[in-house]
């Protein structure tokens, strides 16, 4: 049987189509006997193996997008991860995160699992994330995936694309997306942990009274005193961690609820979502 000759065009149409190097290219037509579909195939499963390969190492560069849909009652926030800031600032890479978000905006899956699943161009976003390991050469991944539904969804793209947020506001009017935004803004900013003290996870709560005793125990304050005093110190904590009772940085003498309420006095913030480098 003679040997199958790949011509230059041909390596150079397969690097066109898949961005992977030319000599990948030449090897996986000439392994494949020049079958351009078949060559397609096993620079994917290179790509997944390169993937699996690097999967210890570290992605902590990349790129952040959120968008709100057209009602502005639902919006996503999603996270592309990189390993080098160089590659995070690729034209490429910063559209790919752009459609992966829009793809999640119109198909809403429910988890980052999902999707993985779904179709981008025909290929599930799995086998594109392989694709771009194969093509960059770094671990490629969908880091972080969030939603938010809400009466109004309003959004915020924080320092070239390092960090997106969604604020959900309990009244759809659009005259209140501004407002909305500020909140985003703040969440940035400030990055709180909860909504509000009541959101605060137990174990947090937990963690802080034990840390406000320590220290009051380490001060020399009496035993008896140690809980009220790490008490206070949580007290102090919900405030400058929870978002509504955190001061609103564009003013700085009101509390980011008493910002919303002085636009309307029903208007509330009922969730935020928050996604960010590193």
């Amino acid at each position: 049987m003679s040997e199958v000759i790949i011509s230059a065009s041909a390596v150079k149409d397969l690097r066109d189509q898949t961005g992977a190097g030319m000599m990948d290219c030449k090897k996986a037509l000439t392994e494949a006997n020049g079958d351009f579909e078949k060559a397609i195939e096993l620079l994917r499963l290179r790509g997944q193996k390169m993937s699996e390969k690097r999967a210890d190492r570290d992605a902590k560069e990349g790129v952040v997008i959120a968008l709100v849909n057209d009602a502005q009652n639902k919006g996503v926030v999603v996270r592309l991860s990189c390993e080098t800031d160089f590659v995070a600032k690729n034209e490429d890479f910063v559209n790919l995160t752009k459609e992966i978000a829009a793809l999640a905006l119109d198909k809403f899956p429910a988890n980052k699992e999902e999707l993985y699943k779904l179709e981008l161009n025909g290929v599930t976003l799995e086998t594109v994330m392989a694709e771009q390991v194969a093509k960059i050469g770094e671990k490629i991944e969908i880091s972080d995936y969030q939603t938010l539904e809400a009466p109004l969804v309003t959004s915020y793209i924080h320092m070239g694309n390092k960090a997106g947020v969604l604020v959900g506001l309990n009244i759809a009017d659009s005259k209140y997306v501004e407002t909305g935004r500020d909140v985003a803004m703040q969440v940035a900013a400030m990055k709180p942990v909860a909504l509000d003290k009541d959101d605060v996870p137990q174990s947090v709560i937990d963690k802080e009274m034990e840390i406000g005793m320590e220290i009051a125990r380490q001060e020399g304050k009496a035993e008896d005193m140690l809980e009220k005093i790490a008490q206070g110190k949580l007290n102090k904590f919900f405030k400058e961690s929870t978002l509504v009772n955190q001061v609103f940085v564009k003013d700085g003498k009101i509390s980011v609820a008493e910002y919303v309420k002085s636009k309307n006095p029903d208007l509330k913030v009922t969730a935020f979502r928050h996604i960010k480098l590193g």
